[in-house]
């Protein structure tokens, strides 16, 4: 492999660790939130508010996804 390629995907896997992280879920969440907001500034409604909304969304079904998932594992434990 040469240092040129490999130089290529090491930064390529960094910014994917760096964007997606943990959870892909939250990072397709911003890209949609995104998205939108450009949707609906391109059709002239005033798009400030959905950004933070969305934020507070993309939180909360994270968090309580997280909060399931432990859950689960705990009540695996327990059995």
């Amino acid at each position: 492999m040469s240092a040129v390629f490999r130089g290529v995907r090491g930064f390529a896997a960094f910014w994917w660790d760096f964007i997606v992280g943990d959870d892909w879920r939250i990072a397709v969440g911003v890209v949609l939130a995104l998205f939108a907001t450009w949707g609906l500034t391109a059709a002239g409604v005033p798009a400030w508010w959905l950004m933070p909304v969305a934020g507070l969304t993309i939180l909360t079904l994270s968090v309580g996804l997280a909060v399931r998932a432990h859950d689960r594992v705990q009540g695996q434990r327990r059995q």
